[in-house]
């Protein structure tokens, strides 16, 4: 399943979501809901979109109380619709209260990240680039984004700054040029590692291009620019268009040609799809 493969590391991140909402204990709950109430209820949605979560949904629960029944009625990029009904939640009735709010927040945040996704995806049509995700993301939440982005259509970037190099302005200021920037990092890295580089004219392009890097992102460049840009990399590196990309520019990036489209508006923008928890 992409990063949520690894479910102790989604445990851990769920766990501390349910301790800084419940504390000691839910007041409210507690007060009012006998050890053994049970009830029944439903994740319904108001908005429709690209639902995103399915795991971590029943994840919660699971931690909170693993004898309540959790039964999905979609699965991870499915297409939602108003008033459809996501899943069943069916047990403690403690448990489920209190951690009603953490799942939503999960799954209304992964689904409105996967959800705008396709919308950017969907506009490059009929472009072959692929739509990709930057570090822009929420501190501790990273991991859900980044697959929202996937089940969303979406290619991710770098999970972080230890997966891929990526050299930028102020490295290339501090080592003195591009060519010298990744000869540093070549003596430093393992082969298996990627080397990012961005550029901002055709003088950056052209020393990436003599350093033999294996990316080259193309920063708030004019489509004039990208299209003379893809032209001179010639595929000799992955090319990828950043800076200012919206749903209203992306069609024209994508007709450049260039591999990939990075943008921080799939994550930063992305708000809550409209998901409620409602008993019947």
């Amino acid at each position: 399943m992409f990063y949520l493969s690894h479910k102790f590391i989604i445990r851990e991140l769920v766990e501390q979501a349910l301790k800084e909402d419940i504390g000691h204990g839910d007041l409210t709950v507690d007060a009012i809901v006998s050890d053994d109430a049970k009830i029944k209820a439903i994740f319904n949605t108001r908005k429709e979109g690209i639902f995103c979560g399915a795991e971590v949904l029943k994840l919660v629960f699971e931690i909170l109380d693993p004898t309540v029944k959790v039964k999905l009625l979609v699965k991870d990029g499915d297409k939602i619709t108003v008033n459809q009904d996501l899943a069943v939640v069916e047990g403690n009735a403690r448990a489920i209260l209190s951690g009603e709010r953490v799942a939503l927040n999960f799954i209304q945040k992964m689904s409105a990240i996967s959800t705008i996704t396709n919308k950017y995806q969907l506009a490059i049509i009929p472009y072959s680039a692929k739509v990709t995700d930057t570090r822009k993301t929420t501190p501790n939440f990273r991991i859900f984004e980044k697959y929202a982005v996937k089940v969303g259509g979406g290619s991710p970037h770098r999970f972080g700054l230890f997966d891929c190099v990526m050299i930028k302005d102020n490295h290339i200021k501090l080592a003195g040029s591009i060519i010298e920037a990744v000869k540093l990092v070549k003596n430093n890295i393992s082969h298996t590692t990627k080397i990012e580089v961005e550029t901002e004219n055709f003088d950056h392009i052209k020393e990436a291009l003599q350093a033999g890097v294996d990316i080259i992102m193309l920063d708030n460049m004019s489509v004039a620019q990208m299209k003379e840009a893809v032209s001179l990399i010639n595929k000799t590196a992955i090319t990828e268009a950043s800076g200012n990309i919206t749903l209203d520019t992306i069609n024209n990036v994508a007709s450049t040609g260039v591999d990939y489209i990075s943008t921080s508006a799939i994550t930063v923008k992305a708000g809550s799809l409209d998901i409620g928890l409602d008993m019947r």
